[in-house]
């Protein structure tokens, strides 16, 4: 398992966390053919499996996952300047997203709107043996819904090292992660509920990933950043 999250109260994250296995979108007219996607049902998270979520002593801050709340203090001018005490100067503000209610996931291919299920993102373009060095992405939870971040439990590279002889030149990419699902290898799905005002720092580069606003009567928007942040910035939420 390659997705750690950071946690110091155990019953803090069982409570807002379930997992589930994949499937692939097959004939759906709003998902992209191939598109990995939680099967369902969700099922509580175990005192055991939410132990071998705990960081160790050598994960790394840039393939952490943190659940984090806004900060104390004055609220800033901008919205865009949220994250500018956080440690990174050169932090980018990616802007908004609105997701509708009820969504099992969230990210549209911006083509033609179907949604592309579980991902990884390209902002860095990085190759496969740097992959695990991309800039974290920030996200808060605007509302007024609930909505949730979904996360396989394996990253990109062990997925490539999984798929390939020689990932050393690879770019990992999306497509992959359809692949080694389409081949029926394991990947487990966790859902992470995160309500208004609340949100993630996390390894969307390296991490398989969406939002969620399944079984949410409400719409949320979320915001995001994307940098290079220590662990701890932000109160954490568990």
């Amino acid at each position: 398992m390659n997705l750690a999250i950071a946690h110091t109260d155990l019953a803090a994250l069982i409570e807002r966390c379930e997992v589930t296995g994949i499937r692939l979108a097959s004939g759906e007219r709003e998902y992209e053919t191939g598109a990995v996607l939680p099967a369902g049902p969700w099922q509580p998270l175990t005192v055991g499996l939410a132990a071998r979520l705990r960081p160790t002593a050598h994960t790394a801050d840039s393939t952490l996952v943190e659940l984090v709340k806004l900060p104390d203090g004055p609220a800033p001018t901008s919205l865009a300047a949220l994250a500018d005490p956080l440690g990174d100067p050169d932090a980018v503000y990616l802007g908004q997203a609105a997701s509708p209610a009820k969504a099992l996931t969230t990210t549209p291919n911006y083509q033609d709107g179907r949604r592309i299920g579980l991902h990884v993102d390209n902002w860095d373009k990085l190759d496969y043996q740097t992959k695990h060095t991309g800039r974290r992405r920030l996200c808060f939870n605007l509302g007024p819904g609930t909505r949730y971040i979904l996360l396989g439990d394996l990253d990109i590279r062990a997925i490539c090292r999984t798929l390939y002889h020689d990932p050393e030149n690879r770019y990992p990419h999306t497509d992959d992660l359809r692949a080694y699902a389409a081949g029926h290898q394991p990947l487990r799905c966790f859902r992470l509920r995160l309500d208004p005002g609340e949100g993630y720092i996390a390894p969307t580069e390296l991490l398989p990933h969406d939002g969620s606003t399944e079984e949410q009567a409400k719409p949320s928007t979320a915001a995001f950043w994307l940098g290079h942040w220590p662990r701890g910035v932000l109160p954490t939420l568990v």
